[in-house]
């Protein structure tokens, strides 16, 4: 099977080339991004681009082993605790704990099928597809990174979920928090007084559970660009903390490579850009297939519910897989 994109109706094809340079998107051309949440690129540039409905190119459909977690419950517990020590000690305010789920594929096969399920019963706002010759992505994003649209920049970065559309303190104040650091980020790239936020603490449903979602826009100052932008930005941050950088060095020292987890996945061209939040997003890697899943922590976090909210929001997309 050849290389392909699809997102939201684009559908990508005949490959041209692979680049893992960031300035190759100052290059003319439709480019599928892909970005890990290491800082790892994938930029493939395609010839074809359509308007279509997502289509199955391969019959079979998945056969996986049991699914094992990279964190335990209590491992991701302790995991907790340790961050809300480093909050209590003031070198932190917020972190998003994630853990890896992983199973053996029992017979050779690909996304395409999965992703077509995806669409049907779990259908999300930039859900997406990518595959080349080393990798096979199929995600169910609900999160926007960025829209880029006439120069106007649009992140909508999530923080809060739940199984009502009742959202606590901790929520909001988690919610605040990100936003807070979205905007100081595109504050680098951004031009002077345009960043604003025009939706703060809307509530979105979405299959099986409600976000709490906010959005930030902002006009890209002279001479930046979209290199420029992802520079500014990566990795997320709503998938990694506040501040940004002590919450990385939490990361590194209690996970394993997020990979294309906590990533993104979109595509650019000419100025415009649909780029997603990798969550909600299975992969293909050494005979195994992946899934990732997290919770934001704070002060205020219960370790327990957080492990509880890790398992809502990777249940449904889990049971699609595995049937």
């Amino acid at each position: 099977m050849g290389a392909r994109f699809w997102m939201g109706g684009v559908e990508a094809s005949d490959l041209v080339e692979i680049r893992s340079d960031l300035a190759a998107l100052r290059e003319p051309g439709f480019w599928a991004i892909q970005g890990t949440f290491e800082g790892n690129w994938r930029l493939a540039r395609f010839a074809s681009v359509t308007q279509s409905d997502f289509t199955v190119d391969q019959e079979r459909s998945l056969e996986v082993g049991n699914w094992s977690s990279s964190h335990d419950r209590s491992e991701y517990i302790d995991y907790v605790e340790r961050i809300r020590s480093q909050i209590a000690a003031g070198e932190v305010y917020q972190v998003n704990a994630c853990r890896i789920l992983s199973a053996p594929m029992k017979a050779e096969g690909g996304l395409t099928y999965l992703m077509a399920r995806i669409l049907a019963e779990n259908p999300a706002p930039f859900a997406s597809y990518l595959r080349l010759d080393d990798i096979e992505i199929a995600s169910a994003s609900p999160e926007r990174f960025i829209s880029i649209t006439n120069g106007l920049i649009t992140t909508s970065p999530i923080k809060g979920t739940g199984t009502t559309a009742e959202f606590g303190a901790k929520d909001r104040a988690e919610n605040h928090m990100i936003v807070d650091l979205m905007r100081n980020d595109l504050g680098i790239v951004a031009e002077v007084g345009s960043i604003t936020t025009p939706r703060l603490l809307d509530v979105e449903a979405h299959p099986g559970l409600f976000h709490l979602v906010s959005d930030v826009s902002a006009r890209l100052a002279p001479g930046s660009d979209i290199v420029d932008l992802l520079s500014a930005l990566m990795p997320p941050g709503s998938v990694s903390g506040a501040p940004k950088s002590s919450a990385l060095e939490l990361i590194a020292k209690n996970e394993q490579e997020r990979g294309p987890y906590c990533g993104i996945l979109g595509w650019y061209e000419a100025g415009r850009a649909e780029i997603a939040v990798a969550i909600r997003t299975f992969w293909l890697e050494s005979g195994n297939l992946r899934f990732g899943t997290g919770a934001g922590i704070t002060w205020e976090s219960d370790a327990s519910s957080e492990w509880d909210e890790t398992e809502l929001k990777c249940a449904r997309l889990i049971a699609l897989a595995s049937s």
